[in-house]
C-alpha cells in the first residue's frame, strides 16, 4: 500500500512505525489526562510510558522471533534484518502488564482503577497501529472475491480480506461497549477485565481471516495468537469471578 510515508534526504519515515509513535503519544495524552481526572489528580511520569514502551518493544519482537524460532535462533542475522518491523501484539501486551503493576504498586497508585483506564489507552494505540500495518502491507487477510477485497503488494494482485481493517472495526465497537459499561460499572478493574475477553473473543475468530505468514501451534488449525487469546479468556473470567465475589 503505502509503507513508505516520505523521505528526508536519505532517511525514509515508514508508515507503520509512525502510526505506532502517533498512537503511543495520543495514547499516552489519554491516559496522563485521565489518571489526573479519576485518580485524585495523579500526574504520572514520563518514565511510566518509557517503561511501557520499553516492555512492549521487547515482548512484541520477542514473540515475533518465537514464531519461527528454528528460523531466526539459527541465524541471528536474521534478527537484526527484522528489527525495525514485525511485532506480535500478545506478546507486547504480555510483557507490558507485569511491568505495570509492578510500577504502580511502587510508587503507591491504585492498580484495578488505573487499569480500566489502560483498556482504553491500549485500544487507542492498538487500532492507530493497526492502520499502520493496512498501510504498510502486513497482517493482510486470505482471498476473497467479497466487495471488501483489496490487493496488497505481497499478494500478487490477488485480493484478500483487509483484516486490518477488519480489526480497527472491532476495536473501535470494544471501545464503544466498555463506554457503555463504564456508566453501570460494578468494580474497578471490570472494563479492563471484560476489553482482554471482548478482545480475545475476537482476535480468535478475525484470525480465520488472515492470510499471511505467522505461527501456529497445530499447523494452519491453531494459531499462537488463538491459543493466547484462549488462555487470557479462562484466566481472566476466573480472576473476573474471584473480584466479583469479594466486591459483594
Amino acid at each position: 500500500m503505502y509503507p513508505q510515508l516520505f523521505h528526508i534526504g536519505e532517511l525514509t519515515i515508514y508508515t507503520y512505525a509512525f502510526c505506532i509513535i502517533v498512537g503511543t503519544i495520543v495514547a499516552s495524552i489519554y491516559t496522563k489526562w485521565r489518571a489526573k481526572k479519576e485518580l485524585d489528580g495523579i500526574n504520572l511520569s514520563n518514565n511510566f510510558f518509557y517503561l511501557v514502551f520499553l516492555a512492549g518493544f521487547v515482548g512484541g519482537k520477542l514473540f515475533f522471533y518465537l514464531e519461527k524460532p528454528v528460523y531466526f535462533f539459527s541465524n541471528p542475522k536474521l534478527m537484526l534484518e527484522n528489527f525495525s518491523g514485525g511485532f506480535v501484539f500478545y506478546g507486547s501486551f504480555i510483557f507490558i502488564i507485569p511491568i505495570i503493576i509492578w510500577y504502580l504498586k511502587k510508587h503507591k497508585i491504585s492498580v484495578l482503577p488505573m487499569l480500566d483506564i489502560l483498556a482504553f489507552t491500549t485500544l487507542i494505540v492498538h487500532s492507530i497501529g493497526r492502520l499502520g500495518c493496512f498501510f504498510g502491507g502486513c497482517c493482510y487477510g486470505k482471498p476473497t472475491n467479497v466487495f471488501t477485497g483489496i490487493a496488497f503488494p505481497k499478494t500478487s494482485g490477488i485480493k484478500v480480506h483487509p483484516s486490518q481493517l477488519y480489526e480497527i472495526f472491532v476495536l473501535l465497537i470494544i471501545m464503544a461497549i466498555l463506554f457503555y459499561i463504564k456508566k453501570k460499572q460494578q468494580f474497578k478493574g471490570q472494563l479492563f477485565l471484560i476489553y482482554i475477553i471482548l478482545y480475545a473473543i475476537a482476535r480468535s475468530f478475525l484470525e480465520l481471516f488472515r492470510g499471511d505468514e505467522r505461527g501456529f501451534v497445530l499447523n494452519r488449525y491453531i494459531s499462537h495468537s488463538q491459543l493466547i487469546a484462549l488462555v487470557l479468556i479462562i484466566v481472566t473470567y476466573m480472576v473476573y469471578y474471584k473480584i466479583k465475589i469479594l466486591k459483594r
